[in-house]
């Protein structure tokens, strides 16, 4: 799935001196790239009959929406603490250097709801593995993961192997 590289903007030095950052906004603008993207997610999984979609703050909502209307699926913001308006459930995970947390509506998971979470990049890993927590907290069922980048060198993707785990772009 290279083909999707050529929409990545690649910037040195951001945030900070030594780091490459992949934006994604150059895909974003790209109606095609946005439909092959937002389609192979569907395509991979589609099969699964995915009841919710969740989506993790701040760029899976970006394709968390798109994906869950093209399955016919719910979909579920994931946020940082003190976001969401009702009742949350919460988990804390490992930071590189810290701890961070993620919260979820309490009510947005039914058991055995099939859920399908969405981000922009597994790096870590973090992120990721503490969303299927939450959603495993409400008795869902992480019936698969989709990245539109995996920063391999970071072998975030060992937190979640226990998932179906598809990333479209690997650096």
């Amino acid at each position: 799935m290279d083909d999707l590289k050529g929409f990545i903007r690649e910037v040195p030095d951001f945030p900070k001196a030594g780091i490459l950052f992949y934006d994604i906004t150059t895909l974003l603008k790209d109606p095609l790239a946005l439909r092959m993207t937002v389609d192979r997610f569907v395509w991979q999984f589609a099969s699964k009959q995915v009841d919710k979609v969740v989506g993790m703050e701040s760029r899976g909502f970006m394709f968390g929406p798109i994906v869950a209307y093209n399955l016919n699926a719910g979909f579920v913001p994931v946020r940082k603490p003190g976001k969401l308006p009702a009742k949350a459930i919460s988990e804390t995970y490992d930071l590189e250097y810290g701890q961070d947390t993620l919260q979820m509506h309490e009510d947005a998971i039914e058991p055995g709801d099939r859920v399908l979470i969405v981000d922009d990049l597994i790096a870590t890993g973090g992120t990721a593995a503490a969303s299927a927590k939450l959603v495993e907290q409400r008795g869902g069922k992480v019936v698969g993961l989709g990245f539109v980048i995996e920063l391999t060198f970071l072998a975030g993707r060992k937190k979640v192997d226990r998932y179906e785990v598809l990333s479209l772009i690997r650096y």
